[in-house]
């Protein structure tokens, strides 16, 4: 019997709200742990170094008599338990972080994004989008320029989110900032030239209408460069027609919402 660990190991598990959060933190089998709790069994040196590193403790401390341990517990500060709504999601996303901002730096900078909007069908929409790295991230931010009536005001929509570079892919997630009644997630394959000129994919959203209905549309990023006019930039932001010169011919070829014979999905196109 190992008693005094057991004794050791509850008390510890007493600072959070339950053995079951426990195991899900460790990502150890209840039925295992409630085996260490009963004395029954002591953990291998690889498991208990594990433990000592999530409760704070060092190994010998662990092992003490139960009374001696207690009082050290009782005296040494601790730092607050993570919160449970962290848990097990938080690991998982500081993970994606690590994986996901690699790869990204050649991509920084400025884009004209053009699309066919979700909103207003049969128009061309054109948004100003910046990605920047900070703290290890890579952020964006969208802006929509939008003039319903020409003596109104233009309206500015903004969206922010992150940046992802997975295998290949960069995946950008966003909510609209104002209302916060909308999401959009873009797929874009990335450019393999030393210079990055257009990125091509995919773009899933919600149109503006009242409908709100969920949309796909092949989308275009062309790459403006890290320091820009940015006002210069969003005054050529808005709806276009289909045939406006203004928006290249390649663009306008490459954000046209057909189906080829044989294509089963909605496919992106380089």
């Amino acid at each position: 019997m190992h008693e005094d660990f057991a004794r050791n190991l509850r008390l510890l598990c007493s600072y959070y709200r339950s053995v079951a959060e426990v195991c899900r933190r460790l990502e150890i089998n209840r039925p295992q742990f409630n085996r260490y709790l009963s004395g029954r069994y002591r953990p291998s040196a690889h498991t208990l170094r594990r433990f000592c590193a999530f409760f704070g403790v060092e190994e010998h401390e662990i092992l003490m008599p139960s009374a001696q341990f207690e009082r050290l517990v009782q005296v040494r500060p601790r730092a607050a338990a993570p919160a449970a709504g962290e848990a097990p999601e938080a690991a998982h996303l500081a993970h994606l972080k690590d994986i996901g901002s690699d790869g990204l730096d050649k991509y920084l900078g400025y884009y004209f994004e053009t699309y066919l909007s979700m909103a207003c069908p049969g128009q061309l929409l054109r948004t100003l989008v910046c990605l920047e790295k900070r703290d290890g991230r890579v952020y964006y931010q969208r802006t929509e320029r939008l003039i319903e009536h020409p003596r109104e005001k233009a309206y500015h929509g903004i969206y922010r989110g992150l940046a992802h570079f997975l295998t290949d892919r960069i995946f950008l997630t966003d909510y609209e900032t104002l209302t916060g009644l909308e999401m959009t997630q873009t797929i874009l394959f990335p450019s393999f030239k030393n210079r990055v000129t257009r990125l091509t994919g995919l773009k899933l959203g919600v149109s503006g209408s009242g409908e709100r209905m969920p949309c796909c549309a092949r989308v275009v990023y062309e790459y403006l460069g890290q320091t820009i006019d940015v006002r210069r930039a969003l005054r050529l932001c808005g709806l276009y027609a289909l045939d406006d010169e203004r928006v290249d011919e390649a663009t306008r070829r490459a954000v046209n919402n057909d189906i080829a014979p044989g294509e089963w999905h909605f496919r992106a196109r380089y």
